[in-house]
């Protein structure tokens, strides 16, 4: 573990050496892999390292981790409350589409969750063209393979330390390295709706995604699910279909 914590130092020093910047900085939202993230970049830069806060009607248990991972890490921290700005960017978009007949409630959680995770991510690029910062991403092996993230919300980022890592060796890297136990144990959530975790709306578990892409088996029903999940989400992970005009 110490020689693997070693290398990601060295590679998150190097990436902010190619793009000619100072440092580092992540949205720590009081869940593992951002917790994680923190401690790598602080590590990687005590000094130009950021752990950005960025609540929208967030529960108070997610803030007291987020704010623990803060104070444990000794990384430079701020908060930016987003709850009356996506409240009146959200109410604005749903008036009109009530005005033109055209809001579809069933659509109405996820595309609430998905500008949550879109501005917190623009948030992130003001701040870090701020402070000359890269923006960290915080997504591990399975989130990646399964989509498991917003489209230029969360899988936004420059560089993504973690995504080489299984939920587990993510889970074993956090205690290594000193994140409190209550937030490596806790249900992963990506906080978007009151009482939502990850494995309830993926509709399997982080250990049997973990064991499928590590080529293990697992129940049928499962690797359906995952398979499913991965093709349905390759266009966040492949890169912008282009037309290219004939010669």
């Amino acid at each position: 573990m110490d020689k693997q914590i070693d290398e990601i130092v060295k590679w998150l020093t190097q990436q902010v050496k190619n793009a000619g910047v100072k440092g580092l900085m992540v949205g720590v939202s009081g869940g593992l892999d951002s917790a994680v993230v923190a401690y790598l970049i602080k590590r990687a830069f005590p000094k130009e390292s950021l752990g950005v806060l960025l609540p929208i009607q967030t529960s108070s248990s997610n803030m007291e981790h987020a704010n623990n991972v803060i104070q444990n890490s000794g990384i430079n921290g701020i908060t930016v409350d987003l709850s009356e700005t996506h409240n009146e960017m959200y109410s604005r978009i749903k008036a009109e589409l009530n005005r033109k007949n055209e809001f579809n409630v069933d659509h109405d959680q996820i595309a609430g969750a998905n500008l949550r995770a879109r501005l917190r991510m623009s948030t992130l690029y003001a701040l870090a063209t701020n402070y000359n910062y890269l923006v960290v991403g915080t997504d591990n092996a399975s989130e990646w393979y399964t989509g498991y993230f917003t489209k230029y919300g969360d899988g936004g980022a420059d560089i993504l330390p973690l995504v080489d890592f299984t939920k587990q060796e993510v889970r074993e890297m956090a205690t290594y390295l000193g994140v409190s136990e209550e937030i490596v144990s806790k249900k992963p959530s990506a906080d978007l709706w009151e009482d939502q975790t990850d494995e309830d709306e993926m509709g399997t578990t982080y250990d049997k995604i973990d064991a499928f892409i590590q080529g293990k088996e697992i129940p049928e029903k499962d690797k359906e699910i995952i398979e499913s999940m991965h093709k349905r989400t390759a266009h966040k992970r492949n890169p912008l279909p282009q037309f290219k005009r004939s010669k």
